[in-house]
């Protein structure tokens, strides 16, 4: 059975020490082992291989039980005066001779195999050995990693920059993961002075960049996956590394931990690196109660507003290839934010809600970004999995626009705004009671201007066919009230169109 270069190159860190009086049975495990990649040492004399375990570390030893001076059982009481660790597995080719079982138990000897010219039974046995080895290296390297986190904590009274405090967990964190390359991400959290909220960017490896550079370094795929973690609280393997949200003790979401793995699959080191995670969110919290003392202002608002910058003109650029996409809905993001922020201005909303309803209508269908060309511009009906797929465009720009906290307030709006108010709605077929008011405003303007518009199914309806959509679709799939308001602000729709391509064309939309 030929073996995967990967599956060797991961048996290579394993050291297996075979100890054998006969030569021809030596040379023949050790080959046996060899090919699958595993480093041997071979000794005819056990004498000689108690004294190189003390001076030499291996992993796993393959043990004869009758040998010359002494036997099998006499070599494992004196390793284990010095060497409580070393996995032994005891071979024998006499059966009858072998050594009690109370015997193997009281030695901790893990593993007893009898001698065949058949090596399934041995190789079985060698691999749950180095399973057994490769969790105890895990437990060990993560149980090290949170003693150093923990150790770390003293440290961060003594009013550390909050850089350093990240660096530190990042480079505790890599060596558990066998890896060069992560980043920690928290943002939404760090108050300043004027009360408003600051982000921070730590990265090691190839990450280790100005923050300016995150969005385009990390890819929209990531950022993605990143608002998925964050919204479910729950860690996503992605690629070649995995990202764990930071959930503070409130179970708020302050950010998260990026960190590729290296050779060997974490397995049921996941929790422990979960745990991990946990310290490190305990220890950034702290960090941050001092940080307005320790850091500037300035520096901080810095970090922010460069994030908040590039990611505005990641989700803008991905809004307008969307709208490229499919000649048909070309300027559809840009309608729908208008007639949304008419409405919200006619009833009097706050300002933060305004600009709130703005931002979601100008985003609501970025997540089309994932969508492919050939459903987006299918001109027959669209079969269920194919609408279930087109229907998905919700989620998916609701996790873009989730990867950063900066946009928590509008994501309620990129994910719902195709909910009704009677609960048939999708993605979450939500009651009326759940959608907030910016929603249900999305929902009616976005229904009008799809009617509004030729799509590749159909010819656009018109102004009056449309109104009467809206009126007949109101307290049932739409807000009543919504639905009133808006309908007076198309009564001269030509002039509504007017101010539209005025508005445009100023500075409102950046």
């Amino acid at each position: 059975m030929r073996r995967s270069k990967r599956e060797s190159s991961e048996n290579s860190d394993y050291k297996i020490i075979i100890v054998d009086d006969d030569p021809g049975i030596l040379d023949s495990l050790a080959s046996v082992l060899n090919r699958r990649g595993y480093s041997t040492i071979k000794i005819t004399n056990p004498l000689d291989a108690i004294e190189r375990i003390k001076t030499e570390h291996c992993d796993l030893m393959v043990l004869d039980y009758l040998m010359s001076p002494i036997h099998g059982d006499k070599v494992v009481e004196e390793i284990r005066k010095f060497n409580s660790e070393l996995y032994i597995l005891l071979l024998t080719g006499y059966k009858d001779l072998a050594p009690p079982l109370d015997t193997i138990k009281q030695l901790e000897i893990q593993g007893y195999c009898e001698k065949s010219d058949r090596f399934d039974q041995f190789i079985l046995l060698i691999e749950s050995g180095i399973k057994s080895i490769s969790q105890v290296r895990t437990i060990k390297k993560f149980s090290d990693g949170l003693n150093s986190i923990l150790q770390s904590v003293p440290n961060i009274y003594q009013l550390q920059p909050i850089g350093d405090i990240l660096e530190q967990i990042l480079s505790e964190l890599l060596p558990l993961l066998n890896s060069e390359n992560a980043f920690i991400l928290v943002d939404n959290y760090i108050k300043t002075s004027d009360d408003e909220n600051k982000s921070i960017f730590k990265g090691l490896g190839k990450y280790q960049n100005d923050v300016s550079h995150f969005i385009d370094y990390v890819g929209l795929e990531m950022m993605e996956q990143i608002g998925d973690a964050r919204v479910n609280k729950t860690s996503v393997q992605f690629n070649e590394g995995i990202i764990i949200p930071l959930v503070n003790e409130y179970n708020t979401s302050m950010g998260v931990i990026y960190a590729e793995i290296g050779t060997g699959d974490i397995g049921e080191g996941l929790k422990l690196l979960k745990l991990y995670c946990s310290i490190a969110t305990s220890s950034i919290n702290n960090a941050f109660l001092h940080s307005l003392v320790n850091e500037k202002n300035d520096e901080l608002s810095k970090t922010y507003g460069d994030l908040r910058e590039h990611y505005l003109e990641t989700i803008e650029a991905l809004r307008l290839v969307v709208d490229a996409k499919d000649i048909y809905t070309r300027g559809h993001s840009d309608r729908v934010s208008y007639y949304a922020y008419r409405v919200a201005k006619y009833m009097n909303l706050p300002e933060e809600t305004i600009e709130r309803v703005r931002l979601g209508g100008l985003f609501h269908d970025v997540g089309k970004i994932g969508t492919s060309d050939d459903l987006l511009g299918k001109k027959e009906k669209l079969t269920i999995n194919e609408y279930d797929e087109v229907k998905m465009h919700t989620i998916k720009g609701a996790h873009i626009l989730s990867a950063v906290s900066m946009f928590k307030d509008i994501v309620p709006i990129i994910r719902h705004h195709h909910e009704r108010l009677d609960g048939t709605g999708y993605p979450d077929g939500l009651y009326a009671d759940k959608l907030d008011m910016e929603i249900r405003i999305v929902s009616v303007v976005d229904a009008f201007d799809a009617m509004m518009s030729d799509r590749q199914y159909r010819e656009k309806l018109g102004l009056d066919k449309a109104k009467k959509q809206l009126e007949e679709g109101a307290g049932t799939q739409f807000d009543i009230e919504v639905v009133n308001i808006f309908l007076k602000l198309i009564t001269d729709f030509d002039l509504l169109t007017e101010e539209l391509n005025a508005y445009l064309g100023s500075d409102n939309i950046q």
